[in-house]
């Protein structure tokens, strides 16, 4: 992504926001899309307290998203035997809604005890998708647990979510949910903290 953004001509600073360095800048929004749950809670709202001007915005977001049964079992069959032992390999046919909107409950308490936001707002927008079956594979390679597979693993995988949406006639539709978690800066600029 950085070098996308820099080959359009764009300044790009790479680090965890944790050890990012501002210099001295200051930001009208801080924008976290699908990553927020990777940065330290207590860090980084403080952290982004800092950077925002008085009005500015913190916008956290992400999307869970619910693929049919006839999808969500071979894939999760599939993972079981790739990846045996998984910590993950027993939740991967439940939806997690639950435990996201827990996530973006507690990102809203978060920027409260900075006392530095006013109240959090919190959305959910529920979506839905037709995916044909050549998209859906080359998009979940880059999903969660698939990402750092050894590619064998990654395969068997692919190949078994693919005979699964080959028999869904070749595409299927999937249902998102969107959560998003916003608050305004208030008060003076601090540099400190």
């Amino acid at each position: 992504m950085a070098g996308f953004a820099r080959a359009a001509g764009l300044p790009v600073d790479v680090a965890t926001f944790e050890a990012w360095e501002p210099a001295g800048r200051t930001f009208d929004a801080v924008i976290a899309a699908q990553s927020w749950h990777w940065v330290d809670p207590a860090t980084g709202t403080a952290k982004a307290a800092r950077v925002l001007r008085p009005g500015g915005r913190l916008a956290l977001f992400g999307h869970v998203f619910e693929p049919p049964a006839e999808v969500a079992e071979p894939f999760a069959a599939a993972y079981r035997r790739a990846v045996p032992d998984s910590p993950f390999r027993n939740q991967l046919h439940r939806r997690p809604l639950d435990s996201y909107q827990a996530m973006y409950a507690l990102f809203a308490d978060r920027i409260r005890e900075t006392h530095r936001f006013g109240e959090p707002e919190q959305w959910r927008f529920d979506w839905e998708r037709a995916y044909p079956r050549d998209q859906w594979l080359a998009l979940l390679p880059t999903t969660g647990g698939l990402t750092r597979l050894p590619p064998d693993a990654t395969a068997a995988i692919l190949e078994a979510v693919g005979t699964a949406i080959d028999r869904l006639g070749g595409r299927f539709t999937m249902h998102y949910t969107t959560l998003a978690t916003t608050a305004v800066r208030t008060g003076p600029h601090s540099v400190a903290g």
